[in-house]
């Protein structure tokens, strides 16, 4: 029997944990007990060297309608996740932005969106977080912030213009436009589409490939990447060195160089 725990995390022996968005009723929407426990799993898979590629996807239907809107129209203080004065509703949401689309975008492993269904609002801010983002036929993805009158948050005005380019995102803000998967796809938003029955199983032997990848290096990837973003070529040349540095002393690029010069497939490890 399915737990009613807002999050679930399976571990499996392939080295992928699949995260699971856990509230089906409410399109899995984003409630606070929601995040902390999501902030727990990022924080619980960064650490454990057995996981080597996370999933993350959502029950029933949807990704993840975002902010629970129907706790927002009960109490505005549910958009703050309680916050008493605008100063500490700020630092809540910020708080939670940064433990979870934070956690996501410097996690030390390979993270990859399965977009099952609808995602939107600040749930869109963790699928576009993540590595790589798959999607169903059915899946819809969009911002939505103007329909329910709030700016934007979760990281969405900074990650979706680097992936679709100023102009767009501008528009898909405003126009709180729905994508479906074939246009995200176009756009580059998403890296695949699958038939909605086969979204689980071709995402998690997409994520296992990752896993058997050599780890330790794909997390100083994401970092140099992540510096590049925010350093000149310079800066990042030097960080790069130093990161290239630790990598040759992994165990993971002695066994590549030696799988390479005997013409076999590495067996990487993780270390």
């Amino acid at each position: 029997m399915m737990s009613d725990a807002p999050i679930l995390v399976d571990k499996r022996d392939d080295g992928v944990a699949l995260i699971t968005l856990n509230r089906p009723d409410r399109l899995n929407a984003m409630s606070a007990e929601l995040l902390r426990q999501l902030a727990d799993a990022l924080t619980d898979t960064a650490a454990d060297e057995a996981v080597r590629c996370v999933a993350i996807t959502g029950a029933g239907r949807a990704f993840s309608a975002g902010g629970d809107v129907k706790d927002m129209a009960d109490d505005r203080r549910a958009v703050t996740f309680g916050g008493e004065t605008d100063e500490e509703a700020s630092g809540l949401l910020a708080r939670a932005a940064q433990t979870t689309t934070g956690a996501i975008y410097a996690h030390p492993k390979p993270v990859v969106a399965l977009i099952n269904g609808v995602v939107v609002g600040g749930a869109l801010g963790l699928a576009l977080a993540c590595d790589a983002r798959l999607a169903s036929e059915r899946a819809r993805i969009g911002t939505a912030f103007r329909n329910v009158g709030l700016s934007g948050d979760f990281g969405t005005t900074y990650l979706l213009p680097r992936l679709v380019g100023w102009g767009r995102a501008r528009e898909l803000f405003l126009t709180g436009d729905l994508l479906d998967a074939a246009s995200a796809r176009e756009l580059g938003l998403v890296t695949a589409v699958y038939a909605e029955d086969t979204l689980l199983s071709e995402g998690l032997a997409y994520c296992a490939q990752l896993a058997q990848g050599p780890t330790k290096a794909f997390g100083r990837m994401k970092e140099n990447l992540n510096f590049g973003e925010h350093h000149s070529l310079q800066q990042t040349l030097a960080h790069e060195a130093l990161n290239q540095r630790f990598s040759a002393l992994d165990f993971d690029h002695h066994e590549g160089a030696t799988a390479f010069a005997n013409k076999q497939q590495p067996a990487f490890q993780g270390r």
